[in-house]
C-alpha cells in the first residue's frame, strides 16, 4: 500500500507522524517538530489535513503551553460528556430541578441503596 501513493495511506501517514508530536520532551524540541510537521501537513496536497493543519497553526501557542503545565482538558471533556448525557435521558422532563438533580447524582456518583 504504502508504494501505490494512495491518499489515504498519505493521510494516515501525517495523522501518526503528529501523534509523535506529544513525545517532545520540552516546549523548544514540541516546537520544532510542530513546525515541520506543519510544512509537511500544509504541502501534503490534502485538502482535510491542509485545513487541520491550519487550525494547529491558529492554536499553536495553546498546544505548545502543555509543554509548560503538562495539563490537559481532559476533565472537563469528560464531565461534559456525563452532563450531555444526562440531558439527553431527562429529556422530556419538564422539571429543570430534576436534570440539575441527574447531573449532580451522576458526578457525584452518590449510591441509593435501600437497606436490607
Amino acid at each position: 500500500l504504502k508504494n501505490q501513493n494512495l491518499k489515504t495511506v498519505r493521510a494516515y501517514n501525517v495523522k501518526l507522524s503528529l501523534q509523535e508530536f506529544w513525545d517532545s520532551k520540552n516546549r523548544k524540541e514540541a516546537a520544532q517538530y510542530l513546525k515541520k510537521w506543519y510544512f509537511w501537513a500544509t504541502h501534503s496536497r490534502l485538502t482535510p489535513i491542509t485545513e487541520a493543519a491550519n487550525t494547529v497553526k491558529k492554536h499553536w501557542d495553546g498546544i505548545l503551553n502543555y509543554f509548560d503545565s503538562k495539563i490537559n482538558n481532559g476533565i472537563l471533556e469528560g464531565i461534559n460528556s456525563i452532563v450531555q448525557l444526562q440531558k439527553r435521558n431527562a429529556r422530556g422532563s419538564k422539571n429543570v430541578q430534576y436534570f440539575i438533580n441527574m447531573i449532580y447524582s451522576k458526578l457525584g456518583e452518590l449510591k441509593f441503596e435501600l437497606p436490607i
